[in-house]
């Protein structure tokens, strides 16, 4: 045993130069991030019915979570740069381990959905492991070049079997993003069994524990970035304004959305009138958030960069790709579930087949972007992007006429699945590519928050969409022109999520035709 441990200790030494014990804490982390991110996709149904409320509301849920984490990685991001990286990773822990529980004991669906988005804190932990992880990793070399000097060694040179600190940080991106997905299987495989055996809040309660021992395994294995104090912070240096701008005009949006839900779309509707309003009020405040974020000289986020020829057809692709990869998560997860002897379609899948399906396409996605150098290779980065976008969009064209049987939704998705692992795979670093040198690490910053406003806005039309009253009855029931009822999104909701999938996907094809070449280097 002694032995085994050694070599493995010498192996970490080797691949993350002395870093080793903190990187394994932090695949830990991440592997609980993907817990989270796999765990209740195939709860969604029985969250519903937990909370009494229809299908097509879960997409609320995500909408909320994928609004807030756009606010929280770029301001938390840079606060970690400011007061120290384990210092928000902890207090980002600390807030998604008490929606956890929370979510445990909601009585209500607003409260759910309140606690669900302050879940999202999560999404910050992978910025703020690999900024730790690379200035942890500059400092022990510039410590090591110190010693060395200070040994009189004439001409120093790092010791040969140790990485520098841009490779070791790849090395570590790689395996913290390998124990995301492999979390995200676990977490979506151990759902799917559980929720068919035990008692819905029960199974809730198990990514409360997982997100507990997290927190124990950060304060316990990870120390602070060198150099980084939380009294070298000055809160006027932070971008407040900013903060508040852009947190009013996607409340703004998002609730003008909320309020057509709750109220129709109707003329003749006050509700929509209200919608409406709010979502000027939004517009108005997200221009005023533009003309802060040019006059401030730290700005949240650098809106120039949206105007720049060479960045605006990423951030416009990710923001597409984001309405599938991550808005569609909700309703094919209920698609699966509904029960066919029922509404007339969807798959009646229990919890366990509903989480194969979804570990299926996770597969998929890793396949897809383990081979996207190989074809880039034999074609060129941008057709293999192209390639990728297509196979979004025809995979989701494909639900239109085969959505009947599980092996149809299944070969759906890996289609899906392949394109979507190489768009996840490499739009931050065409975006990292197309960035002037000095801004490149806010470019992939920028994707990802688009990406995820994206998400976050599909999430809610499609619950718009999907929350036309389904029919209850036998599979004629709708032709058949019985009473309206129950609890299942509508099909002419689905087909209309399986529509803009797919023609959003192909927007981003074309798109990609406008990224300038040195993207693709």
């Amino acid at each position: 045993m002694t032995t085994t441990s050694n070599r493995l200790r010498r192996r970490g030494a080797m691949l993350f130069g002395g870093l080793g014990s903190v990187v394994g804490f932090l695949a830990f982390v991440e592997f609980t991030s993907g817990v989270l991110q796999g765990y209740y996709t195939p709860l969604l149904t029985d969250l519903a019915r937990h909370l009494g409320v229809n299908d097509a509301d879960v997409n609320w849920l995500e909408g909320s979570q994928l609004m807030l984490s756009a606010l929280v990685v770029p301001a938390l991001s840079k606060l970690g740069d400011q007061v120290g990286h384990r210092m928000v990773l902890i207090w980002s822990t600390a807030v998604t381990l008490a929606a956890s529980i929370a979510l445990v004991v909601a009585p209500e669906f607003w409260i759910s959905l309140v606690a669900w988005a302050l879940q999202g804190f999560y999404v910050v932990w992978l910025p703020l492991e690999i900024a730790l992880i690379y200035v942890r990793a500059s400092a022990r070399e510039e410590h090591q070049e110190n010693q060395e000097h200070q040994e009189n060694q004439e001409d120093p040179a790092p010791d040969r079997g140790t990485p520098g600190p841009a490779a070791l940080t790849r090395r570590a991106a790689a395996l913290l993003v390998g124990a995301l997905e492999v979390g995200a299987i676990a977490g979506a495989l151990a759902a799917g069994a559980l929720v068919d055996t035990m008692d819905v809040q029960a199974v809730l309660a198990v990514p409360a524990i997982v997100v507990g021992l997290c927190l124990v395994a950060i304060i316990l294995g990870v120390e602070e970035t060198p150099g980084v104090s939380p009294a070298n912070f000055r809160l006027r240096d932070f971008d407040l304004p900013g903060l508040a701008w852009v947190t009013l005009a996607l409340v703004l949006i998002m609730g003008a959305l909320f309020v057509v839900r709750g109220t129709g779309m109707a003329p003749d509707r006050p509700g929509l009138w209200l919608a409406v309003l709010m979502l000027g009020a939004g517009a108005a405040a997200l221009r005023r958030f533009v003309a802060v974020e040019r006059a401030h000289p730290d700005p949240l986020i650098d809106v120039r960069m949206f105007t720049d020829p060479a960045l605006w057809p990423v951030f416009a692709t990710a923001g597409l790709f984001g309405v599938s990869v991550l808005g569609a998560q909700a309703p094919l997860s209920t698609f699966a579930r509904t029960d066919p002897g029922v509404y007339g379609y969807g798959l009646g899948t229990t919890g366990f087949q509903t989480s194969l399906i979804i570990g299926i396409y996770l597969i998929s996605m890793v396949i897809g972007a383990l081979l996207l150098p190989t074809v880039s290779r034999w074609t060129t980065p941008r057709l293999a992007l192209l390639f990728a976008s297509l196979a979004v969009a025809v995979g989701f064209a494909l639900f239109l006429p085969f959505h009947e049987t599980i092996g149809q939704v299944i070969a759906n998705m890996v289609v899906v699945g392949l394109g979507s692992g190489a768009l996840v795979a490499s739009l931050p670093a065409a975006a990292a590519a197309a960035a002037p040198p000095e801004q490149t690490g806010v470019a992939t910053g920028l994707t990802n928050s688009v990406k995820t406003v994206g998400g976050a806005v599909a999430s809610c039309v499609f619950g718009l969409a999907l929350a036309t009253t389904a029919f209850a009855g036998a599979p004629d029931a709708a032709s058949a022109g019985l009473v309206e009822g129950g609890t299942a999104g509508s099909f002419s909701g689905y087909v209309t999520v399986w529509i803009v999938c797919s023609l959003t996907a192909l927007v981003s094809a074309v798109l990609l035709l406008f990224v300038p070449k040195r993207a693709f280097a």
